[in-house]
């Protein structure tokens, strides 16, 4: 039997501390500190110091403490703690949406996925965990400065570049239409975009998705979904857009004090998501009575 070859990054994810590994050090007031191992080095607080020798070789979920007796918890961060905490370019898609995206587009083991919008890369490193090695991430991305942040964030991330993603500068209608005449992303399983003006991919994106992929759109404003729903609903190759959006709340939990934290995340984006049609489909016509006003003087057809 061949023996199985760990997936990328897995080996970063466990095993007893080593040199280089991410650290997340948590103090008593739930403070959290990440530092990067190296032989000989300390972490200093107003609390005292931990030498980063006295954590290699040993386990997660350790306590160590200071050289003035304060605790601390001593993890692996996730990737949640990972991508609020990366260095960014553009602002990074928050883990609710990340883990929402992932779900709405039912990402798989060798799914083949486009993602358009790359930014500082927090998406990216969810969606290639998703697909794994076997699978393929194609990500687009029009600005040279931010496809150079989301680089060295996901291979920070993975410890490596990672087998499964190819990273292109440039806009996606134009660059993805070359790269399909080079026999490239001429057919892929899902798409998910995160950018300004998604509806003008619509068509690009129905050129090279298959029947039955799914895409999942990621906007900011009211007017962003408005567009994006409708410009799916003119194409005319999409089924019936859904649209949704997170809001996160935290509860506290002490003794007999349960309740709702004071603090939540609240609205981050819209979530679009809709599925191809096979060619030549025609979707029946929607029995849904529109809202009073919702097709009043002022509307207008996506062009």
């Amino acid at each position: 039997m061949t023996p199985l070859t760990a997936p990328t990054g897995a080996d970063n994810r466990r095993g007893p501390f080593r040199e280089g590994d991410r650290v997340q050090l948590t103090d008593p007031k739930k403070r959290l500190n990440t530092i990067t191992l190296a032989e000989g080095k300390e972490f200093h607080t107003s609390k005292g110091s931990i030498k980063h020798d006295d954590l290699m070789g040993r386990p997660e979920g350790i306590i160590v403490t200071t050289t003035m007796g304060t605790p601390y918890l001593a993890l692996r961060p996730l990737l949640s703690d990972f991508v609020l905490g990366m260095p960014r370019g553009a602002t990074i898609v928050y883990p609710k949406d990340a883990a929402a995206i992932v779900g709405l587009a039912d990402l798989y083991p060798g799914a083949r996925v486009i993602e358009a919008g790359v930014g500082s890369g927090a998406l990216t490193c969810s969606l290639l965990r998703a697909v794994g090695d076997s699978g393929s991430v194609s990500s687009y991305e029009r600005r040279e400065d931010f496809a150079a942040v989301a680089r060295a964030n996901v291979e920070t991330f993975f410890g490596s570049p990672h087998p499964a993603w190819s990273l292109t500068v440039g806009d996606l209608t134009p660059t993805l239409r070359e790269r399909v005449a080079e026999g490239i992303d001429t057919e892929v399983d899902r798409v998910v975009l995160d950018m300004l003006a998604p509806w003008d991919c619509i068509p690009v994106v129905s050129e090279v998705m298959v029947a039955g992929g799914v895409l999942v759109v990621y906007v900011a404003t009211t007017t962003q979904l408005s567009r994006t729903v409708e410009t799916l609903r003119t194409d005319g190759r999409w089924t019936e857009p859904h649209a949704q959006e997170t809001l996160l709340r935290t509860w506290h939990l002490e003794g007999l004090s349960v309740r709702p934290d004071h603090r939540m995340s609240g609205h981050t984006g819209f979530l679009v998501s809709s599925r191809r049609l096979a060619d030549g489909t025609v979707l029946p016509i929607r029995r849904t009575r529109p809202s009073k006003g919702a097709y009043g003087e002022d509307y207008e057809l996506p062009v």
